[in-house]
This record gives C-alpha cells, structure tokens and sequence, in this order.
C-alpha cells in the first residue's frame, strides 16, 4: 500500500515538473500579437527587415527615425502630442496605424502640410542608406505590396 501511495506520489510530482516545464516554454515563445509587437519594434519591421541590412544601416535609420519623431513633435501642439503618446501606447498591433493615429489628431492644414514634407524627407534620407541592390529590393517589395493591395480591393468589390 505504501508503495503504491508512493508511485502515485512521484508520478504527480514528474507530471507537475513536466507541465510546469511545457507552460514556461510555452508561454515564451506565445504568438500574442503583443508580444511580437514588442519583439519587432526592436528590429526593422516591414520590407526593411527583408533588406539584410548592416548594423551600421540600421543605426542610421533608427537615428533617421528618433530625429523625424522630434521633428513632427515640434508641429504637434502640446494637445495633440498627448493624445499621440496615448494612441501610440493604446495601439497595440491594430490595424489603422500611423495614418488612423494622425487622423485622430484633427491636424490643421499647415500641420499635415509640414508633417507631409517632414515624412518626405524622411523617406529620402532612408533610402540614401541603402545600396543599389537593396534599393532595388525595396523597389520589387512594394511593387509587391501595392499588387496585392489592388488585389485585395478588386476582390472586396
């Protein structure tokens, strides 16, 4: 009797260090989509990250990056800055993204004009990185993305 008390006793404890083992691998490798979210703001995201940019590439379009959010804050009214901080933080993997958040803002014309301009440049400095090859990556990436865009609406309709 003890002995099979006994079994059953180390059975439910080999059975709890496996499962606890299963939950933990488990949950780090979770497909929530906040969890890739976090991931991949880490990392380039989009046709970037298919690009096998250097290091070096990549910190400049992170500073590119840092310095075309300051710009845009400084067109921003103290308001508006708020309700982006707060609609950039709420967002988490919904669809919409940036152009839903800057709708949002109820932005005056001169703003979306400068915003515009500001996003302009920051698209050239980006590319300006990039080598001919990668260039011609991005190139066929979006020419891509645009032909299954236009897919997409033609059978929406």
């Amino acid at each position: 009797m003890k002995f099979k008390n006994l079994s059953l006793v180390a059975g439910a404890i080999a059975l709890t260090l496996t499962a606890t083992s299963w939950a933990v691998n488990a949950e780090t490798i979770s497909s929530s989509p906040f969890l890739i979210a976090q991931e991949q703001s880490r990392e380039m995201r989009g046709p970037w990250q298919k690009l096998g940019l250097t290091d070096a590439q990549k910190t400049q379009l992170q500073e590119i990056r840092r310095n075309t959010r300051e710009e845009i804050d400084r067109v921003l009214t103290e308001e508006q800055r708020a309700q982006l901080n707060n609609a950039m933080q709420n967002q988490n993997g919904k669809r919409g993204g940036w152009r839903g958040i800057m709708n949002s803002l109820n932005l005056s014309e001169a703003q979306k004009t400068q915003i515009r301009e500001i996003k302009r440049s920051q698209k050239t400095k980006m590319e300006a990185i990039l080598t001919p090859e990668q260039k011609a990556q991005l190139d066929e990436i979006k020419n891509q993305m645009r032909a299954r865009r236009q897919q997409y609406q033609q059978n929406k309709q």
